[in-house]
Formats: structure tokens, C-alpha cells, sequence
């Protein structure tokens, strides 16, 4: 954590909200010990975070090269540009000198930071309303939670700090890697206390953007599940739990069946702000220079116009063809998600799922799209997962049937008649699998449910049986054991070799 500490002696980019879009600014540099004096310093403060989970450095929309590109769904074909660097996410040559690896580090750390810099000052602060003061420490622990959750998940142990980090002394003593066991339960600690707050149960109670119980439930069940899957201990008292959470999120949906919400409208720029689908997702301006989206317009490939007004000259995200093969046909989803785009230059498959071509988003594709980071479908294939593991497999598989059903398929039990599906998927697991791939394709979860099922040597099993022609210019044959984790930046492990020790295999 090289002079991490000197980040919290910043105040980073804090401004009001407005129901629609949450708007921030960044001002002049403040001393955080200067800052915080009212309720709404506090609130301004609460916004910044929202921002943090903007950057692509982060977990926003421009993030995938951290998450979809590492795994089986999408990858680049150039190995050249920026030194080849981003190319090595997806050939598993994963070097820890990788500077978009150091980025994302830093970014990541400097919103954990934030979080804890509001925590170490609200006390400072008088509050109208005990209410309002924690909710707003419910939204910071949350904001908190879902970094570090990511974090321990790419890199295992980590290191932690959860107050303001004030010189070089302190930074120096947080300055080693924790055990993922004590980073999971500081994760759990800070989602169990956000819900004792009164947020409310959803996102259109509060403002969309912002935390709601709905999305603290979702995470803390994904959290429980990937425990169960992951730890060596306790594997059934965590799939209880994460059954009890993913139950409480889905239980404060606001719909009936999920066909009731048609796919495209999960996507569609006009619907973000009332579609009941989504719980949790961050914000972009359509037409607004700063803040708007760009998913669509760099996901655009050469001579293709569904994506943006914007004309592009690459290749767009491409999409590895082991995933197209995994549709199955008559799939909706397919023909809204991807396309061939049939141009020279490009002659390869690419992402149509985040689209903007609207007159407001224009010819420069400063498009509106939101970045959606939980929906109820996946809350459903969760917790579809879960009651599996648990032996509730009736339960499971009519969750999984109300996905299949919105997507034109044919039932799970039909669908097994089929030799093909069911040599495909000979197992529930491996068609709950399948099912998040293709109906989550892009929203950067695949990475995380390939590690969550498999373990590093299956994992490496299950990707050396793909066909290397479907999956790029990317070497299957590169991958081991190791790329189960991320290496440590060399700059962070160099600095002290011993307590920041690196993964195994780098």
C-alpha cells in the first residue's frame, strides 16, 4: 500500500443528487479535517462514493477487463496495443508489473479509503435524525463491503484497513496481507450492520443509485455462497445463510413472475429508472459530456450501427465464439445481446446488449446506459444455485425455469429430453451454470461464478477442453493453477516482501 495513506487527506469529488441522476463534481482539494461539519457534508461525502463505483478502474462499466475479459465469454485478439498488457488477462500471462492490474489496485483501495474516512468522521457530525446517520453509514459499509468483496475474491488475501489511515507510521503497520477468512468476515460485518438501518427495501423508495436493503441482502447472499464454495469450513451453515439472504432480496421484489419484465427492457435506456428488475445499479447521463455512458459506443464494432449514432473504427468488445455456441437456439437473448459483424477489419462476433443510439446520445455516443450491477435475475440464478447445494432441487429448478421461460426456452425438465442439452449440461449445476452465463453475459459476473464452481484445478480442467479455435488469439494452454488469483502489483508486494508476500506461481 505505497503511500495509500496520503489518499484520505483529499476530499474526493463530492456533490449534491438529484432523484434522477447522482451528480457529482469534483472540487478543490479540502482538508478532511476541515470538512465535515454538517449533516450535508456528510450526504456530499455519501455521494462520492457513488462515483467511485463509476470508474472503469473499479467496478464500473469500462471494468470488464478486470472480470468478463479473464474469463470464457469475451477477450481481446490484440496482443499488441498498450505493450500487450491488457491481452494478458485473458492468455493467463497475467505479469504482477501489469500496470492496468496496479491501476485497478490503487482505484479500488482509494474507494475503500473513502469509506473509511466517512466512518472515522460521522461522529464529529450532528445529526437531526439518528435515522439519517445510519443510513448513511449503512450506504458507506456497503459501498465498503462490495469493494473489499471483490478485491478478496480476485486477489485472496489482502490487505485491510477500516479507518482513516492519517501517516506514513499507520500505513506502514496495515501495510500486509490478511487472511480472505478475516476479510470475508469484515465484509459480513459491514453488510449485517447496514441492514439494521432504515434503508428501504428497494432503490425506487430512496433514489436510483443508491443502496437499498434489497441490494445489501443480494450481496450478503452471494457473499455466503461463495464462502460455502470457496472455504473449507462450514460449507452448509453458509449455504443456509445465503439461502436466507438471497430469500429476504427476492422477497422484496416488487413484480410477480419474471416474465413480466421483458429482457430488452432490462437494457433499454428509456426504462432504467423504473424498470423492477434492477436493484442496484450505477448511473450514467445520457448527453452529458462528463458523466455520460460510453458502453456503447466503444462496444460498437467497424461498419455496425445498432449500438450508437457514434461510427466506430475497432473491433468493438468481442465476443469469444465458445459463448455463441453456448446459446441455445431460439434464445432470445442471443439475438439481443451479440452480433456478427461481417466488416473486414472485424469479421468476428461483438457485444449488443448495451445500446444508445439515441438523437440525446448523438454522434459522439455520450449515451445514457446505466451499469447495472445486481438485477433479480441473478438474485433468482443465486439463490437457484443455492437451494441446489442444499438438496432443494425442485426449488431450484422452477427459479431456473422462470429464467428459461422469459428467454422463449423450454422448461428445465423438457429442455433434459433433449440429448444435446443434456450432454451439455448432465447436471442441475451445470445448467444453472449455463444459465447465468448466457443471461448475465457481459455484466461482469462470469469470472466470479467460473471460480465459485471450480476449484484452481478444475478450473484449469474445465478451460482446457475448450477448442482453442472458439476462444481467440488468447493460448488456453497458458493457464494453471495460479490464475485462479490475481497476482499481487509487484510495486505493492516489493514493499515488503514477507508480509505482502505474492500469490503462488507468479
Amino acid at each position: 500500500m505505497k503511500k495509500r495513506y496520503l489518499l484520505p487527506l483529499v476530499l474526493f469529488t463530492m456533490s449534491s443528487c438529484s432523484k434522477d441522476f447522482l451528480n457529482q463534481k469534483d472540487p478543490n482539494a479540502v482538508q478532511i479535517d476541515d470538512y465535515f461539519k454538517s449533516e450535508n457534508d456528510v450526504l456530499l461525502a455519501v455521494n462520492g462514493l457513488y462515483q467511485t463505483l463509476r470508474s472503469g478502474n473499479t467496478i464500473g462499466e469500462g471494468s470488464t477487463l478486470y472480470n468478463e475479459e479473464r474469463s470464457d465469454n469475451t477477450g481481446r485478439n490484440d496482443n499488441q496495443s498498450n505493450a500487450g498488457e491488457p491481452f494478458q488477462f485473458n492468455d493467463f500471462s497475467l505479469l504482477p508489473s501489469n500496470t492496468y492490474l496496479k491501476t485497478h489496485w490503487a482505484a479500488m483501495y482509494a474507494g475503500i479509503s473513502r469509506c473509511n474516512v466517512i466512518l472515522t468522521h460521522i461522529d464529529e457530525v450532528s445529526f437531526s435524525s439518528e435515522a439519517l446517520k445510519q443510513r448513511y453509514m449503512a450506504e458507506t459499509k456497503f459501498v465498503r463491503a462490495l469493494l473489499l468483496f471483490h478485491m478478496v475474491r480476485k486477489f485472496g488475501d489482502i490487505p485491510m484497513a477500516t479507518v482513516q489511515v492519517i501517516n506514513k507510521e499507520q500505513a506502514n503497520e496495515l501495510a500486509f496481507r490478511q487472511k480472505e477468512s478475516v476479510i470475508y468476515e469484515q465484509i459480513i460485518k459491514d453488510l449485517t450492520e447496514a441492514l439494521t438501518s432504515d434503508l428501504p427495501n428497494t432503490q425506487h423508495e430512496y433514489a436510483v443509485g443508491r443502496t437499498s436493503k434489497a441490494a445489501v441482502n443480494a450481496i450478503l447472499g452471494q457473499v455466503y455462497l461463495t464462502l460455502a464454495a470457496t472455504q473449507p469450513t462450514g460449507a452448509t451453515e453458509n449455504l443456509v445463510k445465503a439461502e436466507q439472504y438471497l430469500n429476504a432480496s427476492y422477497g422484496m421484489r416488487t413484480f410477480g413472475q419474471l416474465k413480466e419484465i421483458p429482457y430488452t427492457e432490462v437494457f433499454d435506456v428509456k426504462q432504467k429508472m423504473a424498470c423492477k428488475e434492477l436493484v442496484f445499479q450505477i448511473q450514467y447521463l445520457q448527453g452529458d459530456q462528463n458523466y455520460s455512458s460510453s458502453i456503447a459506443r466503444n462496444y460498437q464494432a467497424r461498419g455496425e450501427s445498432i449500438n450508437s449514432r457514434f461510427t466506430s473504427t475497432g473491433a468493438g468488445e468481442v465476443v469469444k465464439l465458445d459463448l455463441i455456441k453456448d446459446y441455445e437456439p431460439n434464445d432470445i437473448r442471443k439475438d439481443f445481446s451479440v452480433k456478427f459483424a461481417p466488416d473486414a477489419k472485424v469479421n468476428d462476433w461483438f457485444v449488443t446488449k448495451f445500446r444508445d443510439s439515441s438523437a440525446e446520445a448523438g454522434t459522439n455516443g455520450w449515451g445514457g446506459n446505466d451499469w447495472i450491477l445486481i438485477r433479480y435475475a441473478d438474485v433468482m440464478l443465486l439463490l437457484a444455485e443455492t437451494k441446489y447445494h442444499l438438496g432443494k432441487e425442485a426449488e431450484a429448478i422452477a427459479l431456473l425455469d422462470q429464467v428459461r421461460e422469459r428467454a422463449g426456452l423450454p422448461s428445465y425438465a423438457a429442455s433434459m429430453l433433449s440429448n444435446d442439452y443434456r450432454t451439455k449440461y448432465p447436471t442441475l449445476k451445470e445448467a444453472i451454470l449455463h444459465e447465468r452465463r448466457v443471461e448475465l453475459a457481459f455484466e461482469n459476473q462470469r469470472w466470479f461464478d467460473l471460480i465459485r464452481n471450480y476449484n484452481p484445478q478444475e478450473l484449469v480442467t474445465y478451460f482446457k477442453t475448450k477448442n482453442q479455435a472458439d476462444y481467440g488469439n488468447a493460448k488456453i494452454s497458458n493457464i494453471s493453477t495460479k490464475d485462479r488469483y490475481f497476482p499481487i502489483p509487484f510495486d505493492e508486494y516489493k514493499l515488503d516482501p514477507q508480509r505482502m508476500y505474492q500469490n503462488p506461481g507468479y
